[in-house]
């Protein structure tokens, strides 16, 4: 712990940057210090503060409304915990270095698309399929203010969009885990005058960066790969540099009110689970790309227990630009396909009952945890076909993961109400 020097460079957010000016730290090198400059005390692991209010200032002449700087700890001042809060302050600081733009966290990723669909404030929002909460949210706009809910993929819905209204985009699409073309999207917003916001949940860097391609907002279900121990609730907007300074304060003023803030458990988990960030990403991602890449070689063998079973594989690796050198798909996620794919066994009858033949695979909604889940996913998307099952890799090892599937599906074949 170094004492203030009161130099923004030398104390502030641009301290580590500083320190190594003739190169980018690592993410993984920025996942464990993005926020040492708030450091106040000696302990090497964050503490966890509880506390929802902040003492101002013992001498009156320093008391100034809305201002409680601490002069010991400039970049850890705080009022109330539904403005600020010492974890969730620290958590925004090592996300707003992995996702190279400003970030405020929010109590869950669902509360993260009600403040950007409130600040944005649009009449129109064109959104694909993908995560059904978020339609749940745009019809309580609806509901509401009368915004009105289009179809992504119609270019006659598109055509209806007027300057200030939102091109919403999910990328890749859950349950599919398929990628959507960002650039395309970035063209036709452009072109209407729209803003391009991005649900970026399924491929968080270092597989993919929505604001390479001119995103105005990138939200994350914090919840999932942030998180990554299936033990904490957190949504995430980061905004687009050269729009944030300008965005921040009444996107701050309207968390406030609405009092969707992070609690300080989550924010201190948060700070936990992110200095591991990357190296749990590229393992599920990596075990998921290898899992994938099994099931499509055993299904095209005829007679395999996969083609016995299984009609359908989609990720974003099978998708047709993915075998492209320099398609659009392989541009936008250098890093790697995502850990999240969707099987479709032959019957709603396998699909139900697969689940509870394994025995690595948590059969439980949700994803991103250090644990594989599965989820028969018509337990909580009632409009999806009910042969898909959506599976999410953790970071157990691939070939266990592989072979649980394949007892799974020898069970399977053995239980006469699946036949």
């Amino acid at each position: 712990m170094s004492s203030p020097t009161k130099d923004p460079v030398l104390d502030g957010p641009k301290k580590l940057a500083a320190a190594f000016p003739n190169k980018e730290l690592s993410m993984a090198s920025r996942s464990v210090h993005a926020d040492d400059y708030i450091n106040n005390h000696q302990a090497v692991a964050p503490p966890m503060h509880v506390s929802t209010t902040f003492r101002y200032a013992e001498n009156p002449d320093d008391l100034r409304p809305w201002d409680n700087l601490n002069p010991n700890a400039p970049y850890d001042s705080h009022i109330y915990s539904r403005d600020s809060a010492p974890n969730s302050t620290r958590l925004e600081a090592i996300l707003t270095s992995l996702l190279g733009a400003p970030v405020l966290t929010y109590a869950s990723g669902l509360s993260a698309f009600h403040a950007m669909i409130v600040f944005l404030n649009p009449k129109r929002v064109a959104i694909g399929g993908g995560y059904h909460g978020c339609h749940g949210i745009l019809k309580l706009m609806k509901k509401l203010n009368g915004l009105e809910q289009l179809q992504l993929e119609s270019d006659a819905d598109l055509a209806k969009l007027q300057p200030g209204d939102i091109i919403h985009v999910e990328t890749p699409l859950n349950p599919t885990g398929e990628a959507r073309d960002l650039a395309y999207y970035r063209k036709k917003a452009d072109e209407l005058g729209c803003y391009l916001t991005v649900d970026a949940t399924f491929a968080p860097p270092p597989l993919q960066d929505p604001f390479q391609f001119g995103v105005d907002i990138v939200m994350h279900s914090g919840t999932k790969y942030f998180g990554g121990h299936s033990d904490m609730l957190c949504g995430v907007l980061a905004f687009r540099p050269d729009k944030a300074q300008e965005w921040l304060p009444e996107l701050r003023e309207e968390r406030l009110h609405v009092g969707a803030v992070l609690g300080s458990l989550e924010g201190w988990l948060g700070v936990r689970s992110l200095r591991t960030f990357e190296l749990r990403i590229k393992r599920q991602a990596e075990s998921a790309q290898k899992l994938v890449d099994w099931l499509v070689e055993e299904k095209a063998k005829e007679g395999s227990l996969i083609s016995e079973f299984v009609t359908r594989i989609q990720h974003a690796s099978q998708q047709p630009e993915a075998k492209e050198e320099g398609s659009w798909l392989r541009k936008q996620m250098p890093g790697g396909f995502g850990p999240v794919f969707s099987l479709y066994l032959k019957s709603e009858e396998q699909a139900k009952r697969f689940p509870s033949k394994l025995h690595l695979f948590h059969h439980a909604t949700s994803l991103g945890g250090v644990e594989s889940l599965i989820e028969w996913r018509a337990m909580s998307d009632l409009d999806i076909d009910k042969r898909l099952l959506r599976v999410s890799i953790g970071v157990e090892a691939w070939e266990d993961l592989r072979d649980d599937l394949i007892q799974g599906l020898e069970a399977l074949k053995k239980d006469p109400k699946a036949q």
